[in-house]
């Protein structure tokens, strides 16, 4: 028994020394100037590839905010976070509107995550839902929060979201989609990209499901 408490002790350390380093580590701040080169999601989904036998390469291209049309801020806004400009990282009343949900549900069906928390994880982290990674991504979320300002955030996200299988950013996805840059993407357009935005390995903005179509209705509607 005192073997095994000294092991749980030993664990419960270094699982303390891990999330810690977050708080210092990585250097979150000089993101205020430079684009990062290649995130932890790419790197995942080269790996995927590597273990399927998949020869791929991620596809991204790099474009201001100011290149990004309005109506794809909008939509992405509208879709994936509509307090973004209000809150400080976290959006307390959906997370607990989607505790309520998966519990009346009993499955964690829904998620809460804002623009920043799916930027900390796309940068840094894995897919993994453990409470782990959750504490290393609320971590990372604060600091990203404080370290730069909202108009980064949205540009850092809109340029490495993944929009399908290794289609990573806005530019990257308007051209191999829709034959054009980001700024020239029309409403509707925009408001398809946005709908597949939660899962875009499974949903194509050019080859929509039914659920798809009606997200992108109401998303268009929205982002008016």
């Amino acid at each position: 028994m005192r073997i095994l408490l000294q092991v749980l002790l030993l664990f419960g350390l270094l699982i303390a020394v891990d999330i810690g380093r977050y708080f210092a580590l990585p250097d979150i701040g000089a993101l205020r100037e430079k684009n990062p080169e290649k995130t932890a999601y790419m790197r995942y989904r080269e790996q995927q590839w590597r273990d399927r036998g998949v020869r791929k390469e991620v596809r991204n291209r790099w474009v201001p905010l100011s290149r990004i049309s309005r109506s794809l801020q909008r939509a992405v806004l509208v879709s994936e976070d509509r307090k973004f400009w209000e809150h400080e990282g976290f959006d307390y009343e959906a997370i607990e509107e989607a505790v309520q949900k998966n519990v009346r549900k009993k499955a964690f069906a829904f998620g809460a995550s804002t623009i920043t928390q799916q930027l900390a994880r796309n940068l840094y982290l894995s897919p993994s839902k453990s409470p782990v990674r959750k504490l290393k991504e609320a971590i990372l979320t604060w600091r990203i929060e404080r370290a730069l300002p909202k108009e980064r955030i949205l540009e850092l996200y809109l340029n490495v979201a993944e929009w399908g299988d290794g289609i990573f950013g806005i530019e990257e996805a308007a051209r191999h989609y829709y034959r054009k840059s980001a700024s020239r993407l029309s409403a509707r357009e925009a408001a398809r990209l946005a709908a597949v935005l939660p899962n875009p390995i499974r949903f194509s903005p050019t080859r929509p499901s039914r659920y798809i179509e009606r997200r992108a209705d109401r998303i268009y509607r929205m982002a008016k």
